[in-house]
């Protein structure tokens, strides 16, 4: 199979529907500690799903890779698993879900510019 369909196919184990894209979503913001969080949704989810959060954000010099399979900034190595804390870890849904939707990625860290 070619990549573009090895991508979908394992994107469909994470995200089945919009509702699962938005628990993805949630707990991202949640692990990045946010106090805050809005999701906009247009029919259901299908047209649109937007979460905005005052979360910590994404790095810029991370952004790059922020939608590649299993890149995620909550496990350095193998051992790290057995004290892990937060909801997500894998680094699986923003690449999941930017290979069966149009993704934007909007992020902003503390000190940045609007």
């Amino acid at each position: 199979l070619d990549q573009a369909t090895v991508n979908r196919i394992a994107a469909g184990e994470v995200i089945h529907r919009p509702a699962n894209a938005l628990k993805e979503l949630l707990e991202n913001s949640i692990d990045a500690g946010s106090t805050q969080i809005a999701v906009l949704a247009k029919d259901g989810g299908l047209k649109l799903l937007q979460v905005t959060d005052d979360g910590h954000g994404i790095r810029k010099e991370d952004m790059a890779i922020a939608v590649e399979r299993f890149t995620t900034s909550k496990l350095q190595n193998y051992e790290d698993l057995s004290s892990i804390q937060t909801f997500g870890f894998r680094g699986e849904a923003l690449a999941s879900m930017s290979h069966v939707a149009h993704l934007t990625l909007t992020t902003m860290v503390a000190g940045s510019a609007c």
